[in-house]
């Protein structure tokens, strides 16, 4: 769990920065960064990280700083798309009309509005990240003993002993996956209710409480009668 709140951080706030400040500037600024991100995508995650680990050694510190930067360079392309949709509004003209600092454009006029996207990247990273250091630590690239990892405990005692005593791979297996679903569907939630485009806001919950709503008002007449 430090893995999945602390790695989710450092790449949201590095996505923020290449794209906000890419997509802002746009010109041959935004062509030289995007073919950057371009080349950074071609290479799988899994070896970059692989390899990453192998030269900085095991830890928690290390794991963190690697799934935060592997994540937060290809996952600028949101970021700079919301940035794109927003940049165009009069009130960014007007802010740069009256020649307003790009720092104060970018913090109080481009980021307040991509928040939700921001928030929404942030729940979504989590699972992610979560799999990741499960996938390095089953490696022996990630945590190590006798710090606990769900990953470690498939690693070592859980893949020796797992036709003998199955439930030492069982139970951090369920555990893991019991973990990256229910933030799976935080992030879901979050992304219904924080979307404007997903019906009124609430996104499905909205029709939950449209059910619900008649249910209470029959409830006060009958009280009321």
């Amino acid at each position: 769990m430090v893995v999945g709140l602390a790695a989710p951080a450092i790449s949201v706030l590095i996505s923020v920065i290449i794209g906000a400040t890419s997509a802002f500037l746009g010109s041959k600024f935004d062509i030289v960064v995007q073919r950057f991100v371009d080349a950074w995508m071609c290479f799988p995650p899994l070896i970059i990280t692989l390899t990453v680990m192998s030269l900085l050694g095991q830890g928690l510190l290390q794991v963190i700083i690697v799934l935060g930067f592997a994540g937060g360079i290809g996952g600028s392309r949101t970021i700079r798309g919301a940035v794109f949709s927003i940049k165009e509004n009069m009130y960014v003209d007007a802010a740069v009309a009256i020649g307003a600092p790009i720092r104060e454009i970018l913090i109080r006029h481009i980021l307040t509005n991509i928040m939700p996207v921001v928030i929404i990247i942030y729940t979504t990273r989590m699972a992610g990240s979560i799999l990741a250091e499960a996938s390095l630590s089953f490696l022996g690239f990630g945590i190590p003993p006798p710090a606990p990892s769900l990953g470690g405990m498939l690693s070592g005692a859980g893949r020796r002993f797992m036709l003998s005593a199955p439930g030492m791979a069982l139970w951090p297996g369920l555990a893991l996956s019991i973990a990256v679903y229910g933030i799976n569907m935080l992030g879901d939630a979050v992304r219904d209710i924080l979307d404007p485009r997903l019906r009124g806001g609430l996104g499905r919950y909205e029709a939950v409480l449209k059910k619900k709503k008649p249910k209470m008002e029959n409830k006060t007449e009958a009280q009321k009668a």
